[in-house]
C-alpha cells in the first residue's frame, strides 16, 4: 500500500478541479485518489471505495447541496476523514462552523499557491506525529495545533514577521544543514520547497537579517551572477580555508 496521503477532491468546477488535482500530485507524500463534482458522488464514493481518503478537499459551494450539508454528512459518517475547505464560501458564520466542527484548515479561494502550500505541508506533518508516537509531549502538541509561541524552544517564533513560516524556515534550515558544503540559490530553494522564487529568496534574506547565513555571488557560464546563500560557519570556514 503506497504510503502518499490519499486524496479526495469534491469540486464542481472540473477546470479548479484538475488545477487542485495537479497541484495536489506535484507535492511529495500526496496522491489524489479521485475527484467528484457532486455531494451526491461524493458520498457514494466514500461509501463504496476500497479504502478512505486520509483527506478530502471540499469545496463548501456543491450545487445539490446546502450549505455546510454535506460538511456534516462526511463528518458524521467518516470521522477518521480530515477535511480542508477549498471554496469561495467566506461568511464568517460558515467559517467558524467549519472550524468547529473540526476542518483542519479552511482556504478561500482565489487560492493562494503557497498558502497552499503550507497547509499540505502541515497537514503532512499533523499526520506525521500521530503515525510515528504513540504518546506526545507538550512541544510536540503545540507543534501540532500551532502553538509554537507557547513553547520555550519555539519561543523565538512568536516575533517571526509577517510572511515567513516557522515550519518552513525549520525545513530549509534542515536543508542548509544538509547541505552544508555549498551554499543555495534562491531558484534551487524554490524547487527543493515548491514555492516560488521569491518567496524562497524572502526566507533566505531573512536567515540573511539574523546572521544564520551568509551570500556569496555565484557565477555562472552565461548571464548575471547570482546569489547564493551559505550558513554562516560553512562561509567562514571557506573564508578562513582560502587564506
Amino acid at each position: 500500500m503506497s504510503d502518499n496521503i490519499q486524496v479526495l477532491i469534491i469540486e464542481d468546477d472540473f477546470r479548479i478541479a484538475e488545477i487542485n488535482r495537479r497541484y495536489v500530485e506535484s507535492l511529495e507524500g500526496y496522491m489524489v485518489q479521485e475527484v467528484v463534482k457532486t455531494g451526491e458522488e461524493a458520498l457514494t464514493y466514500l461509501e463504496n471505495c476500497m479504502s478512505r481518503p486520509q483527506l478530502i478537499l471540499l469545496d463548501i459551494y456543491i450545487p445539490d447541496v446546502k450549505g455546510m450539508e454535506l460538511f456534516w454528512q462526511i463528518r458524521h459518517h467518516y470521522q477518521d476523514v480530515d477535511m480542508i475547505a477549498v471554496t469561495a464560501a467566506n461568511e464568517a458564520a460558515t467559517i467558524e462552523e467549519a472550524l468547529r466542527g473540526g476542518a483542519f484548515d479552511y482556504i478561500v479561494k482565489p487560492v493562494d499557491a503557497d498558502r497552499f502550500t503550507q497547509s499540505l505541508k502541515r497537514y503532512k506533518q499533523y499526520r506525521s506525529f500521530f503515525i510515528a508516537k504513540e504518546i506526545l509531549g507538550q512541544r510536540d502538541i503545540d507543534s501540532v495545533t500551532g502553538n509554537y509561541h507557547l513553547t520555550e524552544s519555539s519561543s523565538t517564533n512568536a516575533n517571526l514577521p509577517k510572511g515567513i513560516d516557522p515550519i518552513t524556515l525549520n525545513d530549509i534550515r534542515d536543508l542548509l544543514k544538509s547541505n552544508k558544503e555549498k551554499g543555495i540559490t534562491a531558484v534551487e530553494l524554490s524547487k527543493l520547497i515548491g514555492t516560488s522564487r521569491s518567496t524562497a529568496r524572502r526566507y533566505l534574506e531573512y536567515l540573511v537579517s539574523t546572521s544564520e547565513i551568509h551570500t556569496t555571488l555565484k557565477y555562472g557560464s552565461v548571464g548575471r551572477p547570482e546569489r547564493e546563500y551559505m550558513r554562516r560557519e560553512t562561509y567562514e570556514q571557506n573564508e578562513e580555508y582560502k587564506k
